[in-house]
């Protein structure tokens, strides 16, 4: 008994060696975050100003941008086969301001759009905290590698110091959003409309670097971090 425990120690030890850097306790997040950043938004971005130097007009060229996303979307049903509901909520928020912006005719409320979707999202992000599973531990599951992942699942059922942690984390990133939405609307009616998909990308990378930053910081302090990577 004693050898065949051994064995599979082995195995174990041998499978988890092969296992690809970036997929083991402590490797960098997947590549999937980093594709979803670009497909939302440093590819409407450059859709937007790539259209405006083709001599597109201000409105059309937010159009476009704004449906830019959809590839994204399409990806995740090609590769899952099944309908993220963030995905349908950014969807039907997309779909929503096209169509106010072609009554209205008004490029900045296609500008202004942005805000209801980050103040969803920060609003979303809030009210899971009074459910079973915040919506940060599903995001953190998925970003992380598998190893981490299981233990972070476990340690948000057993560990005090951990629920907190994910309690900070949820404040941040929600109250992160719901400020990059109060700064959407001043900036898309006060700005120049041209200037204002580049500054709302600055503002948005500003309060989530801001956000995390608190995120870390407690998560150090905490003990919580440390748990989460298998050193508490």
């Amino acid at each position: 008994m004693d050898h065949t425990h051994d064995r599979r120690a082995d195995r174990g030890v041998t499978n988890e060696a092969a296992q690809p850097r970036g997929t083991r306790d402590g490797g960098a997040p997947g590549g999937r975050a980093w594709a979803a950043l670009a497909l939302d938004v440093v590819v409407p971005l450059g859709v937007f100003y790539g259209s405006r130097a083709a001599g597109a007009g201000q409105w059309l060229s937010l159009v476009l941008a704004g449906i830019a996303p959809l590839a994204g979307l399409a990806l995740t049903w090609v590769r899952q086969r099944r309908a993220d509901p963030t995905a349908l909520f950014v969807l039907a928020a997309m779909l929503l301001s096209v169509l106010v912006a072609m009554v209205t005719g008004d490029p900045r409320v296609l500008l202004a759009r942005e805000s209801w979707i980050t103040a969803a999202l920060g609003l979303w992000i809030l009210g899971s905290l009074a459910l079973a599973r915040p919506f940060l531990l599903d995001v953190a599951v998925k970003v992380t590698p598998p190893g981490m992942a299981r233990r972070l699942e476990c340690l948000e059922h057993d560990s005090p110091v951990v629920r907190r942690w994910l309690t900070v984390s949820s404040v941040a990133w929600g109250s992160a959003f719901l400020l990059d939405a109060v700064a959407r609307v001043v900036m898309a009616y006060t700005l120049p409309v041209d200037s204002v998909p580049s500054l709302g990308v600055v503002a948005l990378v500003v309060m989530l670097c801001l956000a995390q930053a608190v995120v870390m910081v407690y998560g150090r302090r905490s003990g919580a971090l440390a748990q989460v990577r298998g050193r508490g």
